[in-house]
């Protein structure tokens, strides 16, 4: 299946969504699409100029989401510019910071599912939660519809890579999670640096729950048997 976006979260609407070359009909034109979250990006950056980890904060991603968006949408007012085309600000996937306090966005205009990484030691919901964020060897993704009587969309994105680090697992398995469009994510431990990593990119941390399989895990959080952690205890783990 194809990856879903991750929410960029978007403080302010844009006042105007289309620009073109004066004294050029419209229907001569060619456009330029620049994404909400695109838009919002160009205003942290260019406008506020604030550096990139303050930027990608306010958006909730990884820091190298925030500069692919950040990349993007210049390119595209560059094109504009350059080529003379219509510039017309429209989709993306962003939710607005003063309407959403649920892990959901708008994907074009539309709300988008939430998407579930739950770290396991294999590729099924039969296989156990997994008791490390950082080093898991793998997540099962499960992109839940809003209505929780419907089947989830399961898949496996494996986390080899991150697995065998020295050091920074947890950073990598967070950019791995962020570009899969992740928004909650489910483990037994997650650590200090990793968890900032998160709430940076505005994934939800729910933890303490290995010992039970992947399955059980989703239904437990589809349930609403699950709490997100705001502070997490440090005293132990892996």
């Amino acid at each position: 299946m194809a990856r879903p976006r991750h929410c960029r979260y978007v403080e302010h609407k844009p006042n105007a969504t289309y620009f073109k070359p004066c004294g050029v009909p419209l229907r001569l034109l060619d456009e330029v699409r620049l994404p909400v979250e695109g838009l919002e990006a160009l205003r942290l950056s260019d406008l506020e100029g604030l550096n990139t980890s303050e930027a990608a904060a306010k958006q909730r991603v990884s820091r190298f989401t925030y500069a692919r968006t950040l990349t993007a949408a210049r390119r595209a007012v560059a094109e504009a510019l350059i080529l003379g085309k219509a510039l017309r600000v429209e989709g993306g996937a962003y939710a607005f910071v003063d309407t959403c306090d649920v892990p959901r966005c708008r994907v074009q205009g539309r709300n988008a599912m939430t998407v579930v990484a739950i770290s396991s030691e294999g590729p099924s919901l039969d296989d156990a939660v997994d008791p490390r964020y950082g080093r898991a060897g793998g997540f099962i993704i499960a992109v839940c519809p809003a209505d929780a009587g419907e089947d989830a969309n399961i898949s496996y994105l494996d986390n080899g890579d991150a697995q065998i680090l020295p050091q920074g697992a947890g950073i990598v398995t967070t950019e791995h999670l962020a570009s899969a469009g992740v928004n909650v994510v489910i483990s037994g431990y997650v650590g200090p640096e990793a968890f900032e990593a998160l709430q940076a990119a505005g994934i939800t941390v729910i933890q303490d729950m290995d010992g039970m399989s992947t399955g059980e895990a989703l239904r437990r959080y589809r349930s609403g048997q699950c709490h997100m952690v705001s502070t997490p205890n440090y005293e132990a783990g892996i």
